[in-house]
């Protein structure tokens, strides 16, 4: 399917930012194209979550690894001009890698206010094995 409407959108993993990030990069949020913005981190932790799970609301959501940032992050995103020095000020600052590439584990309502629990190795898997086995 090819839709080339201004509305298109990367069919990617689903992306999820924290506001921390998002400070830290120091432009406009949309051009990461975070589907899910979590609230309340600090600086850049987020870039130790790769491997392990976020609880939101009722989903569980698997966290990948780190977004390689594409030339897409250079077009402003209400005027689409293109200014190719953010995208090289990623690559310098933050190796390329900005947000996270994540997946549902376990899917449901999520909403603005949502507590966020991060969770790692065992609860985090049990978690995921629990859902799969039902």
């Amino acid at each position: 399917m090819r839709y080339d409407g201004i509305e298109r959108f990367d069919v990617l993993p689903l992306l999820v930012a924290t506001d921390g990030t998002i400070a830290a990069f120091g432009h406009d949020h949309r051009r990461l194209r975070p589907n899910i913005v979590i609230g309340g981190a600090e600086g850049l932790t987020e870039r130790a979550w790769p491997g392990g799970c976020l609880r939101i609301g009722k989903a569980l959501i698997g966290v990948q690894d780190l977004r390689l940032r594409c030339i897409m992050t250079s077009y402003d995103p209400d005027t689409l001009v293109q200014n190719k020095e953010i995208t090289r000020d990623i690559y310098r600052r933050f190796d390329g890698k900005l947000a996270l590439n994540c997946f549902v584990i376990e899917g449901g309502e999520i909403a603005v206010g949502d507590d966020v629990q991060l969770m790692r190795g065992r609860a985090c898997a049990e978690s995921a094995a629990a859902v799969f086995a039902e």
